[in-house]
């Protein structure tokens, strides 16, 4: 049995950035300050609680406290809600997406599970937007996690317990930082661009790029053959 977990964000779904945007408003409206950047690359760990609670630290130099937390994804999570009213067409299905993780559901020879970056309230509505079953995928946010070894970890864990006859473990994410994280693991990799640049993860070390789910069969290929980032 193989587990295929995935990565949200430009891996299953995409918004042009918005998503970002709707962070740093956000974090705007509630403090009065502007969000320094949302180049997530220069955050010591790319997740929402990394990168959140790094801001709070920089900028009132102090630790980020529980309520707060749930008062910004409020808040971000309402505005994200009324941008996909507004503009649902800003925000996508990577191509074949809904269709490969229900061909996946249906057969025993695989498990799969997401593990984002981003906090679960807000990856749960992305899901639901673009109209992916989330019922019986083993999911994990960055929701008490900085790292994110520690959320694919736990995916993996997880869905060992449930599946213990599971030989196979494949990450597929679409940024650099998903390459960094499973060479730290030492965790089969498959990258995914959308827009075909596929040196962007090769350059880092991935050895195996798709584009998008359209063609299952080489999706699977795909995931039959690999291996973690050099």
């Amino acid at each position: 049995m193989t587990l295929i977990i995935f990565d949200l964000d430009g891996t299953l779904v995409y918004s042009n950035r918005i998503d970002s945007l709707c962070f740093a408003e956000t974090y705007r409206t509630i403090y009065g300050r502007e969000f320094p950047t949302i180049d997530w690359h220069v955050y010591p760990h790319v997740t929402d609680t990394s990168i959140f609670a790094t801001v709070i630290r920089q900028q009132f130099h102090r630790e980020v406290e529980v309520q707060e937390v749930e008062t910004f994804q409020e808040a971000f999570v309402g505005l994200l809600k009324q941008r996909r009213v507004a503009s649902p067409h800003e925000f996508c299905m990577v191509p074949g997406a809904r269709e490969a993780i229900h061909r996946l559901h249906a057969d025993p020879q695989y498990a799969v599970g997401i593990a984002t970056g981003g906090w679960q309230r807000p990856a749960q509505l992305k899901l639901d937007h673009v109209q992916i079953d989330r019922t019986p995928i083993f999911m994990r946010g960055a929701d008490g996690f900085h790292r994110r070894e520690d959320i694919l970890g736990n995916v993996r864990e997880r869905a060992l317990q449930a599946y213990p006859q599971i030989r196979k473990i494949v990450y597929i994410g679409d940024a650099k930082w998903d390459v960094t994280t499973t060479r730290n693991m030492q965790m089969d990799f498959v990258g995914i661009r959308r827009e075909g640049d596929h040196d962007h993860l090769l350059r880092e070390g991935a050895g195996q790029v798709i584009s998008n789910y359209l063609n299952y069969d080489d999706f699977l290929t795909a995931v039959a053959a690999a291996q973690p980032p050099v």
